[in-house]
């Protein structure tokens, strides 16, 4: 889909000739979840969109019947929707006009202790998988827990998502688990959607030396579109804030956009609020915003009026995502 925009014609033109990758939309992983909402990214022009489909907050159980009805609902949609085993069908799924999908997971508790899990999960076009949402786990320490760093049982994790071709996230995670997977990983990592705590002072954001080990790997930090982890605004300007950071830091060849996108924002909100040991209460009051993928076009002007490159843009709208997948899937 061509994005028409008289008033953004420089930004409108970058914009159409990039691929637009999207690295994380937050939905409600659950097997009734309104999957509808991927027309948020078709109408905004997207080429992929990475989508949860578990997390720790639910059993494994849950994951494995939520990615049989999103497989379902996607193969049911053939003209409009593509299931992406590699990036060579991302980008017949860009020629063709639909949106490229595949899978991510938020949490080890999806393997129920066994290794095996992360081929059937890839085999099924789950492509990043982090470690512990928020609380650890078997494989390692959340973000709102104690840092334990990686456990012998997250450390085989790594060798086997190596191995599979599957992406090492280390979102959500806590500080020495995501440094011990950085030293350990032999293939980059990524930060699939996770901002600069430099600017915005909470625990799901990620310390400038996280931000370099990530990229010492390779790897792509994305940048998350939830206005708590921007600082309470959803405004493209301050998103622009955090991927300029970013960029500054370590090379905008190492920032994506992965906007953690909703909108079915009520039922988040209803887990929040009844899962304060995942999310607590003094970091998560008040109501969950977030920067649409319509805003993206915003984001586009706005970098252009900071004198980011036309090559940079690209590469944070979805080049520098495409490549690490270029490097890693299997």
């Amino acid at each position: 889909m061509t994005i028409t925009d008289t008033v953004h014609r420089p930004a409108s033109f970058i914009y159409n000739q990039a691929l637009i990758w999207d690295n994380h939309a937050g939905f409600e992983s659950r097997p009734d979840v309104d999957l509808s909402q991927l027309n948020h990214w078709r109408d905004s022009g997207a080429s992929f969109v990475s989508v949860n489909v578990g997390y720790d907050v639910r059993p494994w159980t849950n994951t494995i019947h939520t990615l049989a009805y999103v497989r379902r609902w996607i193969m049911a949609r053939p003209n409009d929707y593509l299931l992406a085993r590699n990036t060579t069908d991302i980008l017949q799924a860009r020629s063709d006009g639909r949106l490229a999908i595949a899978f991510d997971i938020e949490g080890m508790e999806a393997l129920d202790g066994n290794i095996d899990m992360i081929q059937l999960y890839y085999d099924l076009g789950v492509r990043q998988m982090l470690f512990a949402y928020n609380r650890n786990n078997s494989a390692g320490g959340g973000c709102h827990d104690e840092d334990t760093g990686l456990t012998p049982f997250g450390r085989s994790v790594v060798a086997e998502m190596n191995r599979v071709g599957m992406l090492v996230d280390c979102s959500h995670s806590a500080y020495l688990t995501t440094m011990d997977a950085m030293e350990l990983s032999e293939s980059p990592v990524t930060f699939s959607h996770s901002n600069a705590k430099a600017l915005c002072d909470h625990p799901r954001n990620i310390t400038d030396d996280q931000i370099r080990g990530c990229a010492a790997t390779g790897g792509v930090i994305g940048i998350n579109g939830i206005g708590k982890f921007l600082g309470d605004s959803i405004e493209p300007e301050h998103y622009v804030d955090h991927i300029a950071y970013t960029a500054d830091l370590v090379g905008a060849q190492h920032v994506g956009v992965a906007l953690d996108y909703s909108d079915g924002s009520d039922d988040l909100q209803d887990a929040i609020t009844g899962q304060s040991n995942f999310w607590p209460s003094q970091w998560y009051n008040g109501t969950m915003e977030f920067m649409a993928p319509n805003r993206l076009l915003d984001v586009v002007d706005i970098m252009l009026r900071r004198n980011f490159s036309s090559e940079d843009i690209t590469g944070i709208l979805g080049g520098n995502f495409f490549a690490l997948a270029q490097r890693v899937w299997l």
